[in-house]
């Protein structure tokens, strides 16, 4: 995914592109949180998690404006095959919820990797509409810190859980 994003959207002057180390598939997201809670929120979330399940297996499909109206994020939509990654993203928002860490979401869970932000003033820029990515296996739930600034958000990984893979490798 890495080479194929760097090939349609780097060096691109309408488009900020998303860090390689930093594309990933948010499950639930926090917003501001003090961070006096983060053991609290990681122990509720990871408690879902169970060694030895099959990780979601995703594929990638079209590329989406978000929002549609007045894009500023270009994002690649994913297949969820066999709903895994929405049975997790479920399973951790409904054990944060129950710890009353977090109030789920009223929009239904949208697998995406946002690949590049819109700069001031450009328009949805034309690009391959579809990358031809295989499917592949997410290979971890990590809990991130965003670190916003101008050139854009950067990630830190404060706790990661691996999953193992079904294909053996």
């Amino acid at each position: 995914m890495a080479g194929w994003r760097e090939a349609t959207i780097g060096g691109r002057d309408d488009l900020r592109p998303v860090r390689v180390a930093d594309l990933h598939v948010t499950l639930v997201f926090l917003g501001w949180t003090d961070p006096d809670r983060v053991a609290a929120i990681w122990e509720a979330a990871s408690g879902t998690l169970v060694d030895g399940a099959v990780p979601p297996l995703l594929t990638p499909g079209g590329l989406a404006a978000v929002p549609k109206r007045r894009p500023r994020l270009v994002s690649l939509e994913l297949s969820d095959e066999g709903g895994r990654a929405a049975a997790l993203q479920r399973a951790a928002a409904d054990s944060l919820a129950v710890a009353g860490l977090h109030e789920p979401e009223r929009r239904p869970f949208w697998p995406h990797v946002t690949l590049a932000r819109l700069r001031r003033g450009a328009r949805w820029p034309p690009l391959e509409a579809s990358p031809g990515l295989g499917p592949f296996e997410a290979a971890a739930v990590t809990l991130y810190r965003s670190h916003l600034s101008p050139s854009g958000a950067r990630y830190e990984a404060l706790h990661r859980h691996p999953l193992e893979s079904a294909r053996g490798g």
